[in-house]
């Protein structure tokens, strides 16, 4: 099975509005109602194990015990929070998720991974064109062209319809790179 490049650090950039916000508020008193309306909307989009997680670290549990019954999505985004709180220095970039050219690698190993079979590909790359679909605009459209990518579309004017140039080139990039990894 392939191995999709810097799988953890995609993880980590497409949740990386929530890690930082999360770390941010995560404990601090002050903040507490911001944290509150935080987990509250995880929790609503499915991440109840996460947001048990999460209100155990804000409670000071620390160690690996705080990791046990997530899956591994949820495992890095933890991870991610506990780092960043400790230091903030080691927290994702937002901006980076706009770039293309960390993107389109990550999205085409794990649209073909999906497309062989791979279970955990499919819920990992399902899970992230959700968040798409809820950030809307060009995220959502985005979104929208995972499955028909996963299902064999590769017709790039179809595929780009709507899309704004930025999109356009995303979407071209990762079409590039299903072709290299068919063609093996």
């Amino acid at each position: 099975m392939p191995e999709y490049p810097d799988r953890h650090e995609q993880i980590r950039l497409v949740h990386a509005e929530f890690i930082r916000q999360v770390a941010a508020t995560c404990g601090n008193a002050e903040r507490r109602a911001e944290f509150d309306a935080l987990l509250g909307n995880a929790e609503q989009s499915g991440w109840a194990e996460l947001v048990g997680a999460l209100k155990r670290i804000a409670a000071g549990e620390r160690g690996p015990q705080v990791f046990q019954g997530l899956d591994e999505e949820d495992q890095i985004i933890a991870d991610a929070i506990l780092r960043g709180m400790q230091d903030p220095a080691t927290l994702p970039d937002p901006a980076q998720r706009q770039d293309p050219t960390m993107a389109a690698p990550g999205l085409a190993h794990m649209i073909h991974a999906a497309a062989t079979g791979n279970p955990q590909a499919l819920a990992l790359i399902g899970n992230m064109a959700e968040q798409m679909s809820t950030v809307g605009g060009q995220m959502a459209r985005l979104a929208g062209v995972i499955r028909p990518m996963i299902q064999g579309e590769r017709d790039p004017d179809k595929l780009t319809q709507g899309m704004d140039s930025q999109g356009e080139q995303l979407v071209l990039d990762i079409l590039s790179e299903l072709g290299k990894l068919e063609a093996h």
